[in-house]
């Protein structure tokens, strides 16, 4: 029995441009042959899909969210990537490539940088060789990248508890596609797009609440309809000022009017539903979040200290949260409400702290070393509660206890989305009074453990108030930052791919 040949490539990362840090080729991670099929379970030999393709791993790459790619970045891990399927393509005839990516990546020079990736991998693989793109539903689909894939698909849940079940999906359709050829002769769906007029944080659009949450309920129904492969909707990535960013929607399938019919439905229902989105919480300053729980009798209480959120593309080093928290009376004393605050990277501090050891009292400056907008590098003297060395992101973490609050500093930053991370710090969080948190909505791990919560709308490059960031560059109008408009064009845009040329109707 014939196994088809498919590599996978991609790179990752979803990137602010209004947060003034830069990411680098090593925050990617990069893997190479081998150990992408050990990072994907579904595609390992001895599983439905790996036994029923030969999958060969050029190279992914998948950073931390933060600030633009450098060029040299991109160019020099898009060159390996290349490099990686020349080979490949030299040795054994491709029939696919599955191409692993958020969406959300900005480039310094380029407004699209997934397409360019996917447009260089064309150069080498052909215009016969079919692609699957599987993608975080905050990512941004252009026109131009749907045209260069043949099956396209994303997450359809925010928290994202289905990145596995996805990614599996783009493989299986991949697969399933490659397997109705015939003769050799290579047989593509139709896509159909169309682009929302708007462009919301994911801290509206959790697909636990309304109106998110029936939006997204719909996707599986029109994925059922005869003729269709796959539907899916991205909301878009809101803090990145590019021409591409806004929610789309795309179905794939072999029937045109049912791929159409399906796109239109979903755009209509998300349309119709666009003022209808609020915030995941309750929200307010930073003063009014800590100034609510300190009334409220539950416990533990939570505040995301969302401008900073390094999840989303935030520095992490924003100092401003923390600054403003050991400003306040009622925590100056040891003897005062428990709080726990996460985090603020200071590579200086947190050697110095290692150095005095457990227990001792020291005077520690930390962050605000690459953004220092919005409050400057933080001086603290405290006891230092615990040391960890060895995380994957941070590298070394000290707890630093400074009156009442437990502030966790780190080499490098790091998102805090699960309790070991607290407990492996000697903390406990369900007994604190208070933890503050740099995320947006609270991940499940933080959302089932906490008795109330609060979204706090603190300054940084994710900025929850996206009209203070100053958008200039995405197309206008656009809700909200826009109000008065007319209804937009939800009609579907049929996107074909021949074998001769590429060609969009």
């Amino acid at each position: 029995m014939y196994r088809p040949t498919i590599a996978v490539a991609g790179l990752a990362c979803e990137t602010s441009t209004f947060s003034p840090s830069r990411t680098q080729a090593p925050a990617f991670h990069p893997r190479r042959g081998n150990e992408i099929i050990e990072k994907y379970p579904f595609i390992q030999p001895g599983s439905p899909l790996g036994e029923s393709a030969d999958w060969r791993g050029a190279l992914i790459g998948h950073a931390l969210p933060g600030g633009i790619v450098t060029r040299h970045a991109f160019e020099a891990l898009s060159a390996e990537i290349l490099s990686r399927l020349k080979e490949m393509a030299a040795s054994v005839a491709l029939d696919g490539m599955w191409f692993d990516i958020h969406g959300a990546m900005c480039v310094e020079g380029l407004d699209d940088a997934e397409y360019e990736l996917l447009k260089r991998c064309r150069q080498v693989i052909g215009p016969d060789v079919l692609v699957s793109a599987s993608m975080d539903l905050h990512g941004n689909v252009s026109r131009e990248l749907a045209h260069q894939t043949d099956l396209i698909t994303c997450y359809r849940t925010a928290p994202h508890v289905d990145v596995a079940e996805t990614k599996e999906r783009a493989c299986r359709n991949l697969l399933d596609l490659i397997n109705r050829r015939r003769n050799g002769e290579v047989f593509r769906p139709y896509k159909a797009w169309i682009p929302l007029p708007v462009l919301l944080p994911g801290e509206q659009t959790s697909t636990r609440d309304e109106p998110a949450a029936h939006i997204y309920a719909a996707v599986p129904e029109v994925e059922a309809i005869e003729g269709v492969i796959d539907a899916a909707i991205w909301v878009g990535y809101a803090w990145a000022d590019e021409p591409r960013n806004r929610a789309v929607v795309v179905v794939t399938g072999w029937d045109k009017q049912a791929v159409s019919t399906g796109a239109e439905k979903l755009a209509r229902i998300f349309w119709d539903s666009h003022k209808d989105f609020r915030f995941v919480a309750p929200t307010g300053t930073f003063a009014e979040c800590l100034d609510t729980a300190l009334r409220s009798d539950k416990r533990p209480y939570f505040i995301s200290d969302s401008g900073d959120n390094p999840t989303a593309g935030g520095s992490g080093d924003v100092t401003w949260g923390l600054t403003q928290l050991l400003m306040r009376s009622e925590f100056k004393d040891e003897s005062g409400p428990v709080v726990i605050y996460a985090s603020v990277p200071g590579p200086e501090a947190v050697e110095h702290a290692v150095k005095a050891g457990l227990g001792a009292v020291v005077t520690i400056t930390a962050g605000a070393d690459v953004d220092d907008t919005h409050a400057g590098p933080l001086t603290m003297t405290g006891r230092v509660h615990s040391i960890k060395h060895g995380d994957r992101h941070a590298a070394t973490e000290v707890v630093l206890q400074v009156g009442s609050v437990y502030a966790i500093l780190t080499k490098l930053r790091k998102p805090y989305h699960l309790e070991r991370d607290f407990t492996e710090l000697d903390l406990n969080p369900r007994s604190a009074d208070i933890v503050i948190v740099k995320i947006g909505y609270l991940e499940p791990e933080l959302y089932n453990m906490a008795s109330d919560w609060m979204l706090g709308l603190t300054p940084g490059g994710v900025d929850q108030d996206l009209r203070r960031l100053g958008h200039r560059r995405i197309l206008r109008p656009m809700w909200p930052f826009d109000h008065d408009f007319g209804e937009p064009d939800l009609s579907s845009k049929i996107i074909e791919m021949s074998n001769e040329e590429l060609v969009i109707s």
